[in-house]
């Protein structure tokens, strides 16, 4: 009797365990989707995610890699000192997550996978999840390379079905040789990975840049007069006018390279592309 009762005893406490790790998981989906909801509200009204940083456990370069970025990289030396170090941790990790290959007889070295990552880094900056999941691979060749996809040669182009971004070196640091001209290759190829990124993609920033894409596009097709002035201004090259894909990429090189001159011509498009990055540091 006694080991009768022991054993009902043991079924009753096993029962109750039962239901107190339901109740308990109920209740972390509960939150969960709460604070969805709320973040959901707050992006709708602001435009931009309720927290971007993660402040915990940041990790550092070292003297030699921020010495490249202080050097190389004018976005890095305007951030405060609490961005710098946000920024030193996302450069890292980013380098940690992609596989970096050199071609045409191209050794990849610590300035090539800092500038490149930090080129990553910067457009994702206002970005809660910065990583760009389409990318799993950068191919670094010396300069320009022939691209089997449409048998021409290129400075660098954006592959999504093999996930890979592929740049020429030579091309790619010449972008940084004159920061005003608009005319950045890891920018331009980047914004491309993003904006494909976005579309797949459902995480918070994601959907906000995709979004402000989608406003951005409305108000061109609504506002002729505004498209009308766009294209006779000559501001924003060429290229740009190729298709959707080349437009948001070459707004985004204008944008990092040029901000005081584009706000000052174009505001209302300034302002989509400030929402669309989440930019409100370094001066943007």
């Amino acid at each position: 009797m006694i080991a009768i009762a022991i054993f009902k005893a043991g079924e009753l406490e096993g029962a109750n365990l039962i239901i107190w790790a339901f109740v308990a998981i109920l209740f972390c989906v509960i939150v969960y989707y709460a604070v969805r909801m709320v973040e959901m509200g707050y992006i709708l009204r602001h435009k931009r995610p309720f927290y971007v940083y993660n402040p915990f456990f940041l990790t550092k370069l070292s003297d030699s890699q921020r010495q490249i970025l202080k050097k190389r990289f004018v976005f890095y030396r305007k951030l405060s000192d609490k961005h710098k170090a946000y920024f030193e941790d996302r450069v890292n990790s980013f380098i940690k997550d992609k596989d970096f290959i050199g071609r045409g007889g191209l050794e990849i070295t610590e300035e090539m996978k800092i500038m490149v990552a930090a080129t990553a880094v910067m457009l994702t900056f206002g970005f809660r999840d910065f990583y760009i999941g389409l990318i799993q691979k950068i191919f670094l060749y010396p300069e320009a390379f022939f691209s089997k996809t449409n048998e021409h040669y290129h400075k660098g182009e954006f592959n999504p079905k093999l996930q890979a971004m592929v740049l020429s070196w030579k091309d790619f640091m010449e972008g940084f040789e004159d920061n005003s001209d608009g005319v950045n290759l890891g920018i331009h190829e980047f914004a491309h990975a993003i904006h494909l990124n976005s579309i797949k993609e459902r995480d918070v920033s994601s959907t906000i840049f995709s979004d402000s894409v989608k406003e951005l596009t409305d108000l061109l097709a609504h506002e002729e007069s505004l498209r009308k002035s766009l294209i006779d201004s000559e501001y924003f090259r060429n290229y740009a006018y190729t298709n959707q894909y080349e437009f948001v990429a070459v707004i985004i090189e204008t944008f990092i390279e040029t901000p005081k001159e584009f706000k000052a011509r174009f505001p209302i498009i300034y302002d989509k592309t400030k929402q669309m990055l989440n930019f409100n540091f370094a001066g943007y």
